[in-house]
């Protein structure tokens, strides 16, 4: 086995948000030499890595000559060149997950008609190559309204998301390749993450439950473990698993899902990374995504994915009247309760519903949990100077 620890071998890391920062965490506790390009000079991931390399993710050349100064890349990010993953891949250079499993998922039309050719349930769906071409469908009764859009390519934090109800609605979508997907009734929005190294080895982690702000179409909270039956958990697992051996994935895939109001569970869509929804693990898990993330990509072995105790993430964002150079107000009242543990992401400026930070929050009794993660959410508030 390669010798990763206190070695010169290098991992190398596609974005410099805050998902790279987090795993740069377990970097730093295993002392694995790490290099990180970004476009911004500002990168959250700028004071973690041991080199940093300002440069365009979607660049072929930017791609390509970042990825040959290492010996395994990542990414933290869709959004990046797949042509140089390829290549990098032809010359050796271990990429995960792959440029193909990267492929079907970046993007969201190639992935529902995966999802459909592999019999892996989801919502469903009709793909429209331009915003004129879906509303010549409306005009002519071929789709009908309620449905939800989605762009295919660039979504990312509620944007690229909309429920149309109305004509009016109409006006919030973007041109280019979407998706006209059926509104599903749900009772839960729920998600699994899994990890897998090339050795095959697979685990999953237990299923969470997301509570959605009602405007922003971001998370507000979310739960570990879902309060859902254990059968349905059981079934999601089992799904995950399904969705992560059909993609030949390696390393962590979050698989978002529906809980229907007849226990069905559909896959709504997937995010091959570290996720939003994972978040809870730094405090409440045996070994946090993060750490899994590394464990997996590096073909080590994975960790115990149980919880230790109950947890729930509160997610940070930017407050809705405020916008220019962050304060996070109160932070000192949350420091004051227990099991409370804020992660600031390093984000200088602050925007309207931009991720900021999360808080996690554990406890053995989930209920209590919970009430602490609305006083916290209620008490913190994101604002500028």
């Amino acid at each position: 086995m390669q010798n990763y620890f206190s070695s010169d071998f290098k991992l190398g890391i596609l974005g410099g948000g805050q998902l790279g920062k987090m795993m740069l965490y377990e970097t730093r506790k295993f002392d694995i030499h790490t290099h990180v390009l970004d476009p911004s000079p500002e990168a959250p991931c700028r004071i973690s890595c041991n080199y940093f390399e300002q440069g365009d993710l979607m660049n072929y050349e930017t791609v390509l000559n970042f990825g040959r100064k290492v010996d395994v890349l990542t990414f933290e990010i869709e959004g990046v060149n797949i042509q140089a993953l390829r290549q990098l891949e032809k010359e050796g250079i271990k990429t995960w997950p792959s440029a193909d499993t990267l492929d079907k998922i970046q993007n969201k039309a190639i992935q529902k008609k995966f999802y459909k050719e592999k019999n892996i349930p989801t919502a469903a769906f009709e793909v429209f190559e331009s915003k004129d071409k879906l509303l010549a469908a409306i005009e002519t009764g071929n789709l009908e309204l309620p449905f939800v859009w989605k762009g295919a390519t660039g979504g990312y934090d509620g944007k690229g998301v909309a429920v149309i109800k109305s004509k009016e609605d109409l006006s919030q979508i973007s041109d280019g390749e979407c998706i006209a997907e059926n509104l599903v009734p749900f009772k839960n929005e729920l998600a699994v993450i899994v990890a897998r190294n090339p050795s095959g080895e697979i685990r999953t982690y237990p299923v969470v439950e997301m509570e959605f702000h009602p405007t922003a179409n971001q998370v507000e909270y979310v739960i570990c473990p879902a309060r859902i039956e254990e059968k349905v958990a059981e079934k999601a697992r089992n799904l995950a698993e399904k969705v992560s051996e059909a993609f030949n994935h390696v390393g962590l895939l979050a698989v978002e899902m529906f809980q229907t109001e007849d226990d069905e569970v559909l896959v709504n869509e997937v995010a091959p990374r570290p996720h939003n929804s994972g978040h809870y693990s730094i405090e409440a898990s045996y070994t946090n995504q993060f750490e899994q993330q590394v464990r997996a990509i590096l073909d080590l072995p994975l960790g115990k994915t149980e919880s230790k105790v109950g947890g729930i993430m509160v997610n940070l964002v930017g407050d809705k009247d405020y916008e220019g150079e962050v304060v996070y107000e109160n932070i000192e009242k949350i420091l004051k309760m227990d099991g409370v543990t804020p992660h600031i992401y390093g984000k200088k400026i602050t925007r309207p519903f931009r991720k900021m930070g999360h808080v996690t929050i554990v406890h053995k009794d989930l209920k209590k949990a919970r009430k602490i993660a609305e006083e916290v959410k209620n008490s913190i508030k994101v604002i500028s100077k």
